[in-house]
């Protein structure tokens, strides 16, 4: 007999957003999902965040930098996405062409509590806020 794994739940319109953010999915990173721009390099990488939580890898695939994007991207089964933290932003408004989002990405992986902790660098393309990468501790873009 096969062993059952724990499955991230079910995200619906209706769900509170994985975010964090005191909305639905569906009113919130749902809409990002569904093609709405991002207005702010915080509001993309909350975003992408929800995405690995309800594992659209397109959107993902989709806002990353051309020069830096993956050709495929692949979910593992074992790793749970149990929420986010923002802890600073650098620019990355609607007035700015660059940003950097630090923050931390809480998850399970096969049941053990983890954290990633990443400074993300953001930039447009296109007019539209892109992942570019991570950027080393204490540098900026």
């Amino acid at each position: 007999m096969a062993k059952r794994r724990d499955r991230q739940p079910a995200v619906t319109p209706l769900s509170p957003c994985p975010c964090g953010l005191d909305a639905t999915y569906g009113d919130c990173c749902g809409a990002l999902h569904q093609g709405k721009a991002a207005a702010t390099a915080e509001q993309l990488m909350r975003s992408r965040y929800t995405a690995f939580v309800v594992r659209d890898a397109r959107y993902l695939l989709q806002t990353w930098s051309a020069d830096t994007r993956p050709p495929t991207l692949n979910f593992a089964d074992d790793v749970q996405w149990t929420g986010l933290e923002i802890l600073t932003t650098t620019a990355g408004t609607p007035f700015h062409t660059e940003g950097t989002v630090e923050f931390q990405a809480h998850f399970t992986h096969n049941g053990t509590p983890e954290t990633q902790q990443e400074t993300s660098h953001f930039t447009r393309e296109n007019g539209l806020w892109v992942y570019v990468k991570p950027l080393p501790d204490h540098e900026s873009p």
